[in-house]
């Protein structure tokens, strides 16, 4: 009974405690709201958009809450009364922490926010920043020193890899054989998160790009003109590719798979994990695919006369199938308010076996046969890199004073064997063993300074350090019966090659009135060792070492209607010679074509203005630039006939003089009705080279390389939204012909075509694309030399077409968006893409 008489007591005491906390929070509640409106902007005074602005009750977490900002930054809530923490967060700035104290009445809650900076520490700053797009569902914005594009709108390039995102992105061309060039020069400087990366391995080549998901990528930077804040190599720009790290907090991820044919597969995954101050990110993932290679061609031989002497055709198919891998995982956690660290590592490899064969026929004047010949290789690769990075952040204050500095060692092991077959008339020849290893080591080290000068100035300053070295490991084995193998000693060698860059910059940027600008210099000074040697004890050291002044300058004038600028820069940028351009080994991978480098060869310099213009309308946006480059030292790969009488060709780079190249780059988006959309750029160039080369062990006289000409890129992306959940694109690409002196380029298109359907409300997605329907994209180049002409057919791949799947999983905080603002983004492509919150 007395049991009986506590519990009720205690049950009464619930009660009555419950009631009085329900009275407490209904009296509360009661009271009345103040009213907090405000607007976001950066430092340049900009508003931003879309904007999410968290108030959190320092006393009492139910009086909290959060709103999103319009198209002019702005924003309103009703609070009670009370000091509140403030949190702003925004795609593409840092997230940004105040102190508000809400009053009776009406409180005014304006706050300016920062740029984000990378992971790596390394930002690609905004100067005088003009952001062209009012949302995030655009596929590109535009600022003043580089060009956003955004993945996650292109249906074509989903289930793919970078090199498919890449043939999408506005003024950036992807060749057939895996060349990257932007607005024709393929001397582009590539970056991950910032910083060069050995995810794209040594090479910067197609298999590199093949081997990072489109998946993993959440913005590209195409920066054709650096600040120099940027290093100074890269004559033709910037590729600075920005990995996802999700910042959500609680679990996120998503896991994506697809299969295609030519018959390839993939699965990868990106998951992050946030929780109080610390964040984890895992990056990963692999594949298999199988690619085929093509190579026709008809060489001419003539006599001092133009009489023709012989002919001769060269057939090559190469089949190559590849297993790749990669991961990235790391972390970040504030140690103080101010203060974070973070770390990463990376690992990145592929295995490939392929089988190549060439076959040879050689003709006399009336073609006639004189012999055939076939050379069948079985090529064995497998490549393993590693990084690690680490970095340190601190903000001396919330107005931008702060410094970074960051660390981060690379290395990238590379071994390559080759089985090599020679049969003419069907009749073994020779047969050779090619053993190529090759070990990349790099050190890189930066320290950034921030000093804000006032609210439209500021001052910045930074060191870096770059160490590379390379070795390289080359044999050559060669047997006449098959079985017994000597060394050909001038094809077997060692090869170590050290690169010591130090650079310093300063840059200032202001604001008068309407008008901006940015001063920037920047010193690199540069040591090249070379040490060459080769079983037939030839012997070369190279000891190259030189400094520059690389400046840079950049206007912007405000036009005063929708943030549409004017917009002037210039910078003078370096291009060094590739390692293995200044090595003097020659390849034996193709006996009749060989490459040879050249320890005379110079570095390019760049002198690059920009002229252009921003506008932006509600249905569409314009920006159209004007450009001229001068390049002096211009570096060509010519092809010479390996001896007078000789039908073997050796390619070898040269400095054959100075190149002009001025253009129209226009980039344009329209929204023509509510379910058609599209994206064009068009290229219009012309160019000029004046130069000749001349190689005393292979020429007997020097030859012209001057010419001009015009040509033109042009790319046109149609998006079409078939209902709220099925998308669809179809992109149409044409490269116009080009031609000089020693080389005539035939023109080149492609179409291809993506859809995309979501499902389980935009937890799931199937993709589905076909690169290159009409199997058109190849390339056909003629090429004219000393006693021969030669045309030369490539296709690096045919037609193919893939399905893929991707699951999103979510867990943690979200800020649901005003109907109004989800009825915007759920009329864009791509619904389940748009910003998230």
């Amino acid at each position: 009974m007395i049991h009986k008489f506590e519990v009720l007591a205690n049950l009464q005491k619930k009660t009555l405690g419950l009631i009085f906390v329900l009275g407490a929070a209904g009296l509360a509640f009661a009271q009345e709201k103040s009213s907090v409106t405000g607007v976001i902007k950066n430092q340049d005074n900009v508003p931003v958009a879309y904007a999410s602005v968290t108030f959190s009750n320092t006393n009492n977490k139910v009086y909290s809450d959060a709103a999103l900002t319009d198209e002019n930054g702005a924003y309103q809530l009703k609070l009670m009364p009370g000091t509140y923490e403030v949190t702003v967060e925004s795609i593409d700035y840092k997230k940004a922490t105040f102190k508000k104290t809400v009053t009776a009445g009406t409180t005014s809650g304006d706050f300016v926010i920062q740029h984000e900076a990378q992971i790596t520490n390394s930002k690609t700053q905004d100067i005088q920043e003009v952001t062209i797009t009012a949302t995030n569902t655009k596929p590109y914005r535009v600022e003043l020193d580089k060009k956003i594009y955004d993945p996650s709108t292109d249906i074509i390039s989903k289930g793919g890899n970078l090199q498919d995102v890449l043939t999408n992105v506005p003024s950036i061309a992807v060749d057939t054989d895996g060349t990257v060039s932007m607005r024709g020069s393929s001397n582009i400087k590539f970056l991950i998160n910032g910083k060069p990366s050995a995810l794209l391995g040594i090479d910067d080549n197609a298999n590199a790009l093949k081997s990072i998901p489109a998946d993993q990528i959440e913005r590209i930077e195409v920066i054709t003109n650096p600040s120099s804040k940027f290093e100074a190599s890269g004559t033709a720009g910037i590729l600075n590719i920005i990995l996802k790290k999700n910042k959500g907090r609680g679990f996120n991820g998503s896991v994506t798979g697809s299969l295609g044919y030519q018959p390839q597969t993939s699965l990868n995954t990106n998951l992050s994990w946030k929780n109080g101050a610390w964040t984890y990110f895992l990056n990963g993932g692999g594949g298999y695919s199988e690619r085929k290679f093509t190579n026709n061609t008809k060489t001419r031989y003539f006599d001092a006369a133009g009489k023709t002497t012989s002919f001769q055709e060269q057939t090559g198919e190469n089949e190559n199938n590849i297993k790749y891998y990669n991961a990235t995982t790391g972390f970040n956690v504030d140690i103080t308010d101010k203060t974070s660290l973070n770390m990463s590592g990376m690992v990145r490899g592929y295995n490939s076996d392929g089988l190549g064969t060439v076959t040879y026929n050689s003709f006399d004047a009336s073609r006639q046969l004189l012999s055939a010949s076939q050379r069948i290789s079985n090529q064995l690769g497998k490549s393993l890199a590693l990084q690690g990075d680490i970095g340190l952040d601190h903000k001396f204050n919330n107005d931008g004073h702060l410094i970074t500095a960051s660390f981060s060692m690379q290395k990238n092991d590379s071994k390559d064997n080759s089985t090599v077959n020679e049969t003419e008339s069907n009749q073994f020849v020779l047969s050779n063993l090619i053993d190529q290893k090759t070990v990349n080591k790099s050190i890189i080290g930066k320290l950034d300074y921030e000093l804000p000068l006032g609210e439209q100035s500021k001052l910045e300053a930074g060191y870096r350090l770059d160490r590379n070295i390379n070795d390289y490991d080359y044999a050559v084995l060669e047997s006449q019966d098959g079985s017994f193998f000597t060394p050909l000693e001038d094809f077997t060698s060692n090869t170590i090659y050290k690169e010591v860059i130090n650079a310093v910059y300063a840059q200032y940027k202001s604001k008068i009135g309407k008008f901006g600008y940015q001063l920037g210099l920047r010193n690199e000074t540069t040591h090249v060792k070379v040490d060459f040697n080769n079983a037939a004890n030839t012997v070369a050291g190279i000891d190259k070492q030189y400094s520059g002044f690389f400046p840079s300058v950049f206007l912007s004038y405000d036009l005063g209607e929708n943030n549409n600028q004017l917009l002037l820069n210039y910078s003078r940028r370096i291009n060094r010679p590739r390692s293995w351009f200044l090595v003097p080994f020659s390849s034996y991978n193709d006996n009749r074509n060989k490459f040879l480098g050249n320890p005379d060869l110079n570095p390019e310099y760049d002198n690059s203005f920009e002229l252009g213009y921003a506008i932006q309308k509600k249905k569409f946006t314009i920006n159209p630039t004007l450009y001229y480059k001068r390049t002096e030292g211009e570096t060509q790969m010519v092809v010479m006939r390996d001896g007078i009488n000789s039908e073997n060709f050796i390619t070898k780079p040269f400095n054959i003089g100075n190149e002009d190249k001025y253009g129209l780059d226009l980039n344009a988006t329209a929204d023509l009705l509510s379910w058609w959309k599209i994206m064009g750029s068009v290229d219009l160039f012309g160019y000029k080279t004046t130069g000749q080369y001349f190689d005393a062990d292979l020429m007997t006289r020097p030859l012209d390389f001057s010419g001009s000409g015009f040509s033109t890129r042009m790319r046109l992306t149609n998006t079409f939204k078939i209902d709220k959940t099925l998308s669809m694109q179809l992109q149409g690409f044409y490269r116009g012909p080009e031609k000089n002196v020693s080389q005539d380029r035939k023109a080149m298109y492609a179409v291809n075509f993506g859809a995309n359907k979501s499902i389980w409300n935009g937890a799931g997605n199937i993709s589905f694309n076909i690169q290159d329907i009409f199997n058109t994209r190849s390339r056909t180049v003629n090429t004219f030399g000393d006693g021969f002409e030669r045309e030369m057919y490539m296709q690096w791949m045919p037609r193919q077409f893939s399905v893929g799947f991707t699951y999103r999983f979510k867990q943690g905080e979200k800020i649901e968006q005003p109907r109004r603002k989800r009825d915007i983004n759920n009329n864009a492509q791509g619904g389940e893409d748009d910003i998230p919150m």
